[in-house]
This record gives C-alpha cells, structure tokens and sequence, in this order.
C-alpha cells in the first residue's frame, strides 16, 4: 500500500525534504514508520513532534490505510 509522508517546519529542513511516498506492508502502524525513520533518515528526532493522519492528530498505534497522508510536525517556535 502506498502512503504520503509529510515533513514540517524544522524537521522539513533537518531531513532536505518536504515530503516522500511509501510503499508499506498492509496493516503497518504509525509507530513502523516512527522506527524506520529514527534508523534510517539522518536528523529525524520524535522529540516533541506530533503526528497527524489525513490532517487529525493521532496516536504511534494507528494502523495505516492505502492513501493515508501522514504528517510529522514539530513545535513551532516565533512570535
């Protein structure tokens, strides 16, 4: 199944990327994704980041769907 992965603010620019496409196993969870990502992507950190799927925020347990958008978005800082 092939899911959007989107990168925000900050973590956009610690990876050099805005967004990729994956292609999962069925029935892969948020939490896979978090994992790879930690082993495999220079600069990717969890810390204080939030997730969202199909743009509502959600928990490291959700399983995936073919078409699914997912998001990373780390706090934002500025005033």
């Amino acid at each position: 199944m092939l899911v959007t992965v989107l990168f925000f603010a900050g973590l956009k620019d610690q990876i050099g990327r805005d967004s990729l496409t994956l292609e999962l196993v069925e029935e892969a969870r948020v939490s896979s994704v978090i994992a790879e990502f930690e082993s495999s992507l220079p600069g990717f950190a969890m810390a204080g980041v939030r997730v969202a799927v199909n743009e509502e925020f959600t928990s490291e347990d959700l399983a995936l769907r073919e078409g699914d958008v997912l998001a990373f978005i780390p706090p934002v800082s500025g005033g």
